[in-house]
């Protein structure tokens, strides 16, 4: 099956992107706009921009050589759209389309869940006779951040700004195109990091909100804000690595002489942060848990179990003005 996944998977990201494009059902009645989400990137808090040194280059011509500087700026750039939802195929992004699965009917069929699996929406299993302990499910989807395209402008155009690793509007991670992966855990589950406690954690002491591993949609957690804040933190996590055992598009670039991505996530890390933008839009970013462990969250829930967050990355860049960068300071 996951042979079959990833011989599909180019034909159903062009079906995923033109689904961004064009909306063929209503949207819900909770939902966040693509209008939305772009003005949710004029956040200075979240950008956090600042000149923190010198690059310099040196530049060569027929007449000789000579050396030019320029500024080395670090700030935060909006990556990735990760909703954090309940039912499959309601994603709370408006203009995506919900159904946009039913052009491929007979992969929809293959990444249906089995009888034996819960589905989406299913919060507790203490209705189910078999079951006594709380168990939540979401499903996400990991979509380049439409906001990007003015820092990538700003990037070629002024050197400004650090150009993102992100395509605005590419799907990088869908679970369920994942679903092999995303319902049963396997193989991660059977990773030291699934299998040592304390190991790969979000959370803090005295409010630990789940393990990142195995990276599946399902965590035993009672707090439904805290469960789609570690389902989108596992979505980025396997985004932002290569070589995972998921079906999804690395986000990963390498580093180059004036342009320095950051590394993969890493929960407590602060090369990454979060905004929330649905159910209520924060015009801040934060690492998560950003609270004290007494704290509800209770203003953060959504009543209908879909949230969506934007995760921004931190870049070092500086505009080229050579071949060569000779060094750079402030770093």
């Amino acid at each position: 099956m996951m042979n079959k996944l990833r011989q599909l998977l180019p034909t159903v990201m062009f079906a995923g992107l033109f689904g961004l494009l064009i909306s063929i059902h209503s949207p819900q009645a909770h939902a966040i706009s693509t209008q939305s989400i772009v003005n949710s990137s004029l956040s200075s808090q979240c950008l956090d921009y600042s000149v923190v040194g010198v690059c310099i280059w040196l530049e060569c011509d027929e007449s000789g050589c000579w050396v030019q500087t320029s500024l080395l700026v670090r700030h935060y750039v909006p990556e990735l759209v990760v909703s954090s939802y309940e039912n499959t195929g309601e994603n709370p992004w408006s203009d995506l389309i919900g159904e946009s699965y039913n052009f491929f009917p007979d992969l929809l069929l293959d990444l249906a869940p089995n009888i034996s699996a819960i589905g989406g929406g299913q919060n507790t299993t203490e209705g189910e006779a078999r079951y006594h302990q709380t168990l939540r499910f979401k499903n996400t989807d990991a979509i380049g951040h439409p906001g990007a395209t003015v820092f990538n402008e700003f990037a070629r155009e002024f050197g400004l700004t650090c150009q993102s690793a992100s395509q605005p509007f590419r799907p990088y991670h869908l679970s369920t195109l994942d679903a092999l992966a995303w319902r049963s855990g396997i193989p991660e589950t059977v990773y030291p990091e699934a299998l040592i406690p304390g190991s790969r954690e979000l959370g803090q002491t005295g409010d630990v909100w789940g393990n990142v591993y195995p990276r599946s949609g399902f965590i035993g957690q009672t707090h439904d804000y805290k469960a789609a804040a570690l389902m989108a933190q596992r979505s980025a996590d396997i985004v932002t690595r290569t070589g995972q055992p998921h079906v999804y598009t690395p986000m990963v670039k390498n580093a180059r002489d004036g342009w320095w991505p950051p590394g993969p996530i890493v929960e407590g890390n602060r090369n990454h942060r979060w905004q929330q933008l649905q159910p209520n839009m924060s015009r801040s970013c934060r690492v998560w848990p950003d609270r004290s462990p007494q704290d509800t969250y209770h203003d953060r829930l959504a009543e209908d179990g879909d949230y969506v967050f934007a995760m921004w990355s931190r870049y070092r860049c500086c505009k080229r003005r050579g071949e060569d960068l000779l060094s750079k300071t402030g770093w």
